[in-house]
């Protein structure tokens, strides 16, 4: 199979079941944006400080598959065979962020972003979450989409900020608290 079908060289692409939309669509703006944090997500697991969560970063790169696929099939369309979010996957990332923040101190203030270049790709992946959760939520307002998917961007943005937090603690970089002027 090659690897370029010339379909969208005049600027559409087909959705999981064939109907073609510009490349412009909301839709493939949304997916294009998790297909983005998925690729941040692998240079996260690519630290050596995430060596041991490399499991966990895996499984939430498997979820974003599964949140693409979502999002990448014709709405209304049961023809096509993809895999479903439930809430054992939002429990697994809570699950997960509140074993990080048993072993972090309370947070006080707001943190600048940044301290170690492991940490400040961490941030990167939160801000690109958020903005895939942002695009989705437009989406939905558009067309309905599954509400699993909006509920795991928005926890997996939350996991990915106790992350950077645990991250940082574990290389011993310093959390600047944002000190706004008055």
């Amino acid at each position: 199979m090659k690897i370029y079908t010339k379909t969208g060289d005049k600027g559409t692409t087909a959705l999981f079941g064939g109907k073609r939309v510009p490349k412009s669509d909301l839709r493939i703006d949304a997916y294009g944006t998790v297909d983005e944090l998925n690729s941040y997500i692998g240079l996260l697991r690519d630290q050596e400080v995430n060596q041991k969560r490399k499991e966990i970063l895996i499984e939430i790169q498997d979820r974003l598959f599964t949140v693409g696929s979502i999002l990448a099939t014709e709405p209304g369309n049961t023809n096509v065979k993809i895999p479903t979010l439930s809430d054992s996957d939002i429990t697994y990332l809570e699950k997960e962020i509140d074993a990080m923040d048993a072993l972090l101190p309370p947070l006080k203030f707001f943190v600048l972003p940044g301290g170690h270049v492991s940490v400040s790709f961490g941030h990167v992946a939160r801000t690109v979450c958020r903005r895939a959760e942002r695009l989705v939520i437009a989406l939905d307002a558009v067309e309905k989409v599954d509400p699993f998917v909006i509920q795991y961007l928005n926890r997996l943005s939350d996991h990915l900020f106790m992350l950077c937090r645990k991250m940082a603690q574990e290389l011993n970089a310093e959390e600047v608290a944002w000190k706004p002027r008055m």
